[in-house]
């Protein structure tokens, strides 16, 4: 069950964040951006936060350690990650990313369709989605 009601969107590329929003923003929920893992981890940790798409492949701080640190945490770990690649999904990030807890390993470029239902699913939402 969500506590939050925004949407986190994590990548190191504007361009990249810009497309996430794009997708998401019919879905009419909140959304928080943030260019890094850091930023990510202080955003959940804020509260808030009802779903996070990661970016699994960032300076610093990846997506697999922010993952990671929110899955030892009481208060984050109920959040849904969805990460985001655009390096393909091999066998070992895929095991990875699902004994982390993800709920989803998308490879770029992203289906803003696909992506809107699976945030929508994940948020909650229940409202019937259009294509748009």
């Amino acid at each position: 069950m969500a506590v939050g009601d925004k949407v986190l969107l994590v990548d190191d590329h504007e361009d990249n964040l810009l497309a996430l929003q794009s997708a998401i923003a019919p879905l009419g929920h909140p959304m928080e951006l943030a260019t890094s893992g850091d930023a990510a981890l202080k955003a959940v940790l804020r509260g808030g936060i009802a779903v996070t798409v990661l970016d699994v492949v960032m300076p610093v701080l990846g997506g697999l350690d922010v993952l990671l640190y929110m899955q030892r945490l009481e208060h984050t770990r109920h959040i849904p990650v969805i990460l985001i690649t655009g390096w393909g999904a091999s066998a070992q990030l895929q095991r990875d990313a699902l004994r982390l807890g993800a709920a989803d390993l998308l490879v770029k470029p992203i289906d803003p369709w696909a992506l809107r239902i699976k945030v929508g699913y994940l948020h909650g939402t229940s409202r019937r989605l259009s294509p748009a």
